[in-house]
């Protein structure tokens, strides 16, 4: 239990601060098949692209230690392009949505005409489209747009960012919050619980305080002596706490895990699963509206291919093929420890795009909730940490466990041959012992000698005398 806390002297102290596990993102695109006919009303047809997969180091600085058994630090993860395992590279080109247009188009819906009029008109300056055709490596990390001054001069605060516009410009070399968590010094059950994030004991970005609430680690680890029931953690990137429910046990390469997946019930909209009503406004169950932690845009989670989700959603596109097999997220996660074993957390990032009167740019697209990409983070314990793990953790108690049935064999003839040998000392004891006095005194049986004897005596006595 000591090395479990979160102590500088403690032997997982370094694993924990400095990750050893290798993590992999793999991205996976939609590409538009049919643009244009999507601009005339027709279904999306889509085409996976990828993955393009990135090797991901986390590390922690900031790391501060507080007098109330709590701990602070920042997380960084910096991500590396890994061509050997990509099936493509980061100068493909890809025909995706135009997020930045698409979304502000939406955001602008309820704004008077004659400014959506001189957007459209800009818009054309500027030869913006509803779809564009760029590279992997500009659609992640960011290209140059002219278009977000124009925006921030026609509204002002509609998209509060200067510079470069991608979906993950903020994720490379960037940390997730600053976390404050328990360190178990005082209450073991503690360990890894959050205490705060940014500073918050919740956020406020919904509409109830259960769906604002902070609740469980920071996804790292979590406390030891685990149930089989479920385990919760605080996601920056979904901004809400998540709850993962227990489906099974196993093992992962000898170490006893238990495998934790998410219910159906986590993206659910209100209707179907009242608890989640403060996430809304809500669509079909399955996706999340992320609209009020991403800039008021548009934006959507789910699992990928709209797994598990309304079917009306899937359904709405072309090319998607949602599977449990390749589409589900799970945590294997040692119970004794609470230490993920090996895990793949899976989202997908989508835009509900539309048609938007005064805005010439959006046709006739209709109404769709459309899947721009999605990826998993996977990572395992391998290597000397994994034979490290399961010497001390599975191994030795095996073998304790196995030495003491040995024991228990080899006492059993120790303790007969000593029974044996207190038998026999006990009855060596006996006939060597003298005889009882009542015994001596017994007259002897009465037989056809005994006379004689008596003649004998007699006779013996008389020489005597004489």
């Amino acid at each position: 239990l000591q090395n479990v806390r979160i102590d500088p002297n403690s032997i997982s102290f370094s694993m924990w601060k400095d990750i050893p596990v290798p993590f992999y993102m793999s991205v996976y695109f939609f590409e538009v098949l049919n643009p244009k006919e999507v601009l005339r009303g027709a279904k999306p047809a889509l085409n996976q692209r990828g993955p393009f997969v990135y090797r991901e180091f986390r590390y922690k600085t900031n790391i501060t230690f507080h007098d109330n058994d709590t701990v602070s630090f920042l997380e960084y993860r910096r991500l590396f392009f890994q061509p050997d395992l990509s099936n493509g590279s980061e100068d493909e080109y890809i025909v995706v949505p135009n997020v930045l247009m698409m979304g502000a188009a939406v955001m602008m819906e309820n704004l008077p005409n004659f400014v959506k009029l001189l957007l459209s008109g800009a818009l054309a300056g500027l030869k913006q489209e509803a779809f564009m055709n760029r590279t992997v490596g500009e659609i992640l990390w960011g290209y140059d747009d002219p278009l977000i001054d124009t925006i921030n001069t026609l509204v002002p605060g509609l998209i509060p960012f200067k510079g470069k516009f991608g979906l993950f410009v903020e994720l490379n070399n960037s940390n997730s919050g600053l976390f404050t968590v328990n360190t178990g010094m005082k209450d073991i059950s503690r360990v890894h619980m959050v205490d705060s994030w940014n500073g918050l004991k919740k956020v406020n970005y919904w509409r109830s305080n259960q769906c604002n609430m902070i609740n469980g680690t920071a996804g790292e680890m979590w406390p030891p002596f685990m149930s089989p029931t479920s385990l919760e953690f605080y996601s920056p990137d979904a901004c809400r706490s998540m709850t993962l429910v227990y489906e099974q046990s196993g093992k992962f390469k000898g170490v006893p895990t238990y495998r934790f997946v998410a219910p159906k019930t986590l993206f659910a909209n209100g209707t179907d699963y009242p608890p989640n009503e403060g996430f809304c406004p809500c669509m079909q169950s399955g996706i999340q509206n992320v609209s009020t932690c991403r800039l008021k845009a548009p934006m959507f989670i789910s699992h990928p291919h709209f797994y598990n989700a309304d079917p009306v959603l899937v359904n709405a596109v072309e090319g998607l093929h949602p599977s449990k097999d390749h589409h589900g997220l799970f945590l294997d996660v040692h119970p004794m420890t609470g230490i993920p074993m090996n895990c793949s957390i899976k989202l997908q990032l989508n835009l509900y795009i539309k048609q938007v009167s005064g805005i010439i740019q959006t046709g006739k697209i209709n109404p769709v909730v459309l899947p721009l990409l999605w990826f998993a983070e996977s990572g395992s314990i391998e290597g000397s940490v994994l034979t490290q793990f399961y010497t001390n953790l599975v191994l030795i108690p095996s073998l304790l466990e196995y030495l003491q049935y040995i024991f228990l064999a080899l006492s059993v003839p120790l303790i007969i041959s000593a029974a044996v040998l207190m038998a026999r000392s006990q009855r060596t004891a006996a006939e060597k012992s003298p005889r009882h006095p009542a015994t001596q005194s017994k007259p002897p049986p009465s037989s056809e000698t005994t006379p004689l004897l008596h003649d004998a005596g007699t006779l013996s006595q008389d020489d005597a005398e004489a």
